[in-house]
């Protein structure tokens, strides 16, 4: 695994012990993720940790050295959306080089894996195929930060359809989703060159125990979990209409699992989600009545480079992998508080 002492790393690891002899895990314990720079205790103990850089050659020629993988599990990332407006060259770097890294390393050692799984976002959409009231397919423009500033939310006489990689043509509206997409068609371009199975799986908003409380980038149920918790009423951006695809962390490690070891790889690209998709207003309430915390409240801020709804069409999940997501988001705001409700939090800014 690359980067596998991340979120999503360490709640698949048990899994992926159970399933093959040897596992490792690369991952540079960025202090974004890992203050201190250590182990986290969730990553299963048979997991080995090479702590190194995926951008840097020589990380991978010390790797293949001593490890010929059979299946790699590409999950090494920067994530956030809004700070990659900012800090765009380390998004493209860890994304987009430290991919072409990992396939020049693989040809430098002569070596082949049978299957590479990819780890992509649904941020590869941007704001994905609306329907015209006429029934058309249209793809809005990216919302500028002026229309943005003018409260105009929505796309006029449309409505937002699920993100579905059979129907639904890519168009990134952040600098992070275009660095995914760049991902996306890199690997299966070397894949298909090099006879390697490519499983590129396109995640929603991952959510859950485990997930980093102190990254400011990501992770905005936690965010409101510890609002709440503290209790502050949530802020909701823009109208609270905002709706998102909340897909919890159990399901999402079963999925990578899945497409590891599934026997035959799909053919494209598969969206990964919670089946269903809910306004950020009706998550804020949940969490806030979890922790009797104040009423959410409506700002009209706004966050450059998020798209207005987002969600995905599971179907070629449940055909192609079998899978099905399992919880409800009631379900996992409750698995989410109540292990935030045992950790020692940051303060709050």
């Amino acid at each position: 695994m690359t980067g596998g002492a991340g979120f999503i790393g360490s709640a698949m690891s048990a899994a992926l012990a159970d399933s093959f002899d040897r596992v490792v895990a690369v991952d540079n314990l960025h202090p974004q993720i890992h203050p201190s720079a250590s182990r986290p205790d969730s990553l299963d103990p048979r997991v080995e940790l090479v702590v190194g850089d995926v951008t840097i050659p020589e990380t991978w020629d010390a790797l293949l050295a001593d490890v010929t993988p059979e299946v790699v599990v590409h999950l090494a990332a920067e994530t956030g959306t809004g700070q990659s407006l900012d800090e765009s060259t380390r998004h493209a770097s860890v994304n987009v080089v430290g991919t072409t890294q990992m396939l020049d390393a693989f040809t430098r050692h002569g070596v082949l894996p049978r299957r590479i799984v990819l780890s992509s976002s649904r941020a590869v959409y941007g704001e994905g195929a609306w329907l015209s009231d006429a029934g058309d397919v249209l793809y809005p423009p990216q919302r500028t930060r002026e229309t943005l500033e003018d409260g105009q939310w929505d796309f006029a006489g449309a409505t937002a359809t699920a993100m579905d990689a059979r129907t639904v043509f890519p168009a990134p509206v952040s600098v992070y989703g275009a660095t995914k997409l760049a991902q996306e068609n890199i690997l299966q371009v070397w894949c298909r060159s090099r006879g390697v199975e490519a499983v590129v799986l396109r995640l929603q908003n991952v959510y859950g125990p485990g997930q980093s409380l102190i990254n400011p980038y990501t992770g905005i149920m936690s965010l409101f979990c510890r609002m709440a918790k503290a209790g502050r009423s949530i802020p909701l951006y823009e109208d609270g209409a905002v709706r998102r695809d909340f897909v919890l962390i159990d399901d999402v490690a079963r999925a990578l699992h899945l497409g590891a070891t599934v026997e035959h790889a799909p053919a494209g690209p598969v969206d990964i989600g919670s089946g269903e998709d809910q306004t950020i207003a009706t998550a804020a309430e949940l969490i806030a009545r979890y922790y009797d915390a104040p009423a959410p409240h409506v700002t009209g801020q706004f966050r450059e480079g998020d798209v207005r709804h987002a969600w995905a069409d599971v179907s070629v999940a449940e055909a192609a992998l079998g899978w099905t997501p399992q919880y409800d988001l009631k379900t996992g705001i409750d698995r989410l508080a109540g292990w935030i409700d045992t950790q020692p939090l940051p303060p709050l800014a």
